[in-house]
């Protein structure tokens, strides 16, 4: 159980919004009204925006046999979206990245109980999930081993369990079976069946006057340890609940224009960003978050010493090359680059940099005097936190220029 305490009643999101503020500024990491106005008017942003606003990857191409279903495994996805931290090793096993080979174990293991092998994501199901199973879902059994070499033959190897895809295959089925454990406690048959009564409670509070997103995310990060994350940065906590705050916007996208009035949809265009490891580093990627000056104790000015070039910059903001599909199809097979392994502290003050980064964009949109712009840019003042959200994770894949940035990376984590 964490030794960080989880913020008071009713003040979840807000303890988001202030506790990331607060580490960025500690941290001395500078956003500027100039850097984000050159962003949002950039044709890297202005030409894109629309197609990618809601781009965040989890739409499910299954036929599932009713809502609830649909709910659980939604739940799931959201659940286990981590791994950014092994992108490249996973890459080199199976050609994807952190989220496609968690969104392909998600769909094999909700297939294969489809057809008799037991129901992987019950309460009961998530109990008994074993590291060989996600490695056989996941397709990885031939990259779990390491060798090392034999303690008494000399030029022998022996092989065993170890490595970046193995720590990736633990962090899944320990996830999954924590969850499990606190499903079955609290006498539920799966995840879905939880976060639909979370979702019913906050419908409650909605009817009072009350925010229905708070309620929701305060239920699911209280009684699902893999949805608690946060960590100490100066001593102090920093809130970023990366996948409750998810797991409700996919709720909202999912079910929002569906006609399925038994899932209540919350309201989430208010709340606060997803923050992973994309999200930050593109945004000091694109300028916007400046590390130059930041804390040197915690090694920040250091982590991507060639962001603030001004050639590059000016590459990055401007509108993408022409690509041929062929060409797109092939870059994105290659195996990208390693970023900065940080440590949880570095990570954390980052992530929460990328939260009050986008709070300040989205501010900064509404007041923007785009009157002498070429183009009608109106729209920029209607802009949403998981709108933005969604076009920065989506165009650092969309674009090859993008995909080839460095992105931080932090190991064993299951928060993001």
């Amino acid at each position: 159980m964490s030794s960080i305490p989880l913020p008071p009643p009713g003040e979840y999101i807000k303890a988001v919004r202030e506790t990331s503020r607060a580490a960025r500024t500690k941290a001395n990491i500078s956003i500027t009204p100039e850097s984000i106005k050159r962003l949002l008017l950039s044709p890297a942003f202005t030409s894109t925006f629309e197609r990618l606003r809601v781009a965040h990857g989890m739409a499910m191409p299954l036929n599932f046999p009713s809502v609830a279903s649909e709910l659980n495994v939604l739940s799931v996805l959201s659940l286990l979206n981590f791994a950014s931290g092994y992108r490249v090793p996973l890459h080199q096993a199976t050609g994807r990245g952190a989220f496609d080979n968690i969104r392909a174990f998600v769909f094999s293991a909700f297939i294969s109980s489809s057809t008799g092998a037991g129901d992987y994501f019950s309460a009961r199901g998530m109990q008994n999930m074993t590291e060989t199973t996600v490695a056989d879902l996941m397709n990885v059994t031939d990259a779990i081993h390491v060798e090392r070499p034999h303690e008494q033959i000399p030029g022998l190897t022996v092989g065993e369990l170890g490595g970046p895809v193995w720590e990736v295959v633990q962090l899944i089925a320990k996830t999954l079976k924590e969850t499990g454990d606190a499903l079955v406690a609290g006498g539920y048959p799966d995840l879905g069946n939880f976060v639909l009564e979370a979702l019913k409670e906050g419908e409650k509070a909605k009817k009072a006057g009350g925010d229905e997103a708070e309620v929701t995310v305060e239920r699911l990060i209280r009684g699902i340890p893999a949805f608690q994350d946060m960590a100490l940065v100066y001593g102090e906590p920093v809130y970023c609940f990366k996948k409750a705050l998810l797991t409700l916007h996919a709720v909202a996208l999912r079910f929002g224009n569906s006609d399925s009035p038994s899932v209540p949809v919350p309201r989430t265009s208010h709340l606060p960003i997803f923050s992973d490891n994309v999200i930050p580093s593109l945004l000091v990627h694109l300028g916007v978050i400046d590390l130059s000056n930041a804390d040197a104790s915690l090694g920040l000015p250091q982590l991507f010493p060639d962001a603030q070039s001004p050639e590059k910059l000016y590459r990055l903001l401007d509108a993408a090359e022409p690509t041929a599909p062929a060409d797109k199809k092939a870059k994105n097979k290659e195996v990208p680059k390693e970023g900065p392994l940080l440590t949880v502290e570095q990570a954390y003050v980052l992530r929460a940099a990328a939260i009050d980064a986008c709070e300040l964009i989205v501010e900064t949109a509404k007041e923007l005097d785009t009157s002498k712009a070429s183009e009608d840019l109106s729209w920029l003042k209607d802009i949403t936190l998981p709108e933005l959200d969604a076009w920065i994770w989506a165009v650092a894949k969309d674009r090859p220029d993008y995909r080839k940035l460095e992105r931080f990376a932090l190991r064993n984590t299951a928060y993001f």
